[in-house]
């Protein structure tokens, strides 16, 4: 939903109801994730990520031709929680199908995908854009409508292990026994707040030094870019490494690349912080989901995916409005604050290291 704010206030509606609608858009992710993990392990996989799919386009299409503003928020959360259905299906989908010595390769492989979608899904947006709003919705739907049918053909079913007569929340229950798992959660939902930082003030940071708005995109293209060349070779060398030490410095070098920032005032340095924190991301996030995937009973991977992924979707609603907050009042406090969640979340791994 990169667009949905342009496309808001070109339909008449002001820059905060367009938030508002952003913020819906946030739990509709916060609702999906659990939801689909849940989902994964009682109706399988596939059939996840198919309802998934064909959902998202349905209400994507039903979202274009919306103009009232309740309707507008309405449909935003609905088509943000169908859209983020799949994640945790597909996640337990890989470690289903992978041996564990392979798992930590195949979600890089699956990254390395996502990031070649995102270096050229923007501009192919932005180009659609231009000729008609119309072309984007429709265009988002008929790949969301692609997928579906690759995975009702193509995909296997994966492991339906949601047993009968299973108490309601057994399996929150086991995760919350279960300590390890809880630091880690604490640990991902702290480097995922700093990571949020990169869509919101990173970009105010960049315009409030006077860049124009093409030197952010350069910049975010700079992430793009180290992450499809580096990234393989990256986890080649760190794949059979214990994984959460290796996660914690990942985490570290997030916080670490983003509190510089703050004492960045030319491109090369801001250039230099992005590269500090694709470092972490390319070094830390090929290992998280396999490492889920190995720490989680067999019978709850789908729904532990989904806690995971709800960790991420919290921090996509709480991250933007808290950074701009503290942004507006005192720049040097946010990515000082990005400095001390990198230490954290490392500490809170190193813990149960």
């Amino acid at each position: 939903m990169p667009f949905l704010v342009i496309y808001l206030t070109r339909i008449g509606y002001s820059t905060a109801k367009a938030g508002l609608a952003l913020g819906a858009y946030g739990l509709g992710h916060v609702v999906a994730s659990s939801m689909g993990g849940h989902l994964a392990d009682r109706i399988g996989r596939r059939n996840t990520i198919v309802l998934s799919m064909f959902g998202s386009a349905a209400s994507m299409m039903a979202l274009s031709q919306a103009r009232t503003y309740v309707w507008i928020v309405i449909l935003t959360a609905i088509t943000a929680a169908f859209g983020e259905l799949y994640r945790p299906a597909s996640h337990a989908l890989l470690a289903d199908l992978m041996p564990p010595d392979q798992r930590v390769f195949s979600f890089a492989i699956y990254r390395f995908a996502i990031n070649l979608g995102v270096a050229a899904g923007p501009a192919m947006a932005g180009f659609l854009a231009e000729h008609s709003f119309f072309y984007l919705f429709a265009g988002d739907a008929a790949t969301s409508v692609i997928y579906g049918i690759i995975a009702v053909f193509a995909l296997p079913q994966g492991l339906k292990t949601y047993e009968k007569g299973e108490r309601m929340g057994e399996a929150l229950r086991v995760a919350a026994r279960d300590r390890r798992f809880m630091l880690f959660l604490l640990a991902t939902l702290f480097a995922a707040l700093i990571d949020m930082q990169m869509g919101s003030t990173f970009a105010l940071r960049v315009t409030t030094l006077g860049f124009a708005p093409h030197v952010y995109g350069m910049l975010i293209s700079l992430n793009a870019l180290l992450v499809i060349t580096l990234e393989m070779v990256i986890i080649n060398a760190t794949q059979h490494l214990s994984p959460r030490p290796v996660i914690a410095l990942g985490y570290l070098l997030w916080g670490l690349g983003f509190s510089m920032t703050g004492i960045a005032h030319t491109v090369p340095l801001l250039a230099w912080t992005v590269v500090i924190w694709t470092f972490g991301e390319m070094v830390s996030s090929p290992l998280i989901a396999a490492y889920v995937a190995e720490i989680a009973p067999e019978r709850f991977r789908g729904r532990y995916m989904g806690m995971f992924v709800t960790a991420w979707s919290i921090a996509l609603c709480l991250g933007p409005p808290i950074g701009t907050f503290v942004f507006e009042r005192n720049p040097a406090a946010l990515w000082a604050g990005c400095g001390v969640l990198g230490l954290l979340s490392a500490a809170l791994l190193y813990t149960e290291g």
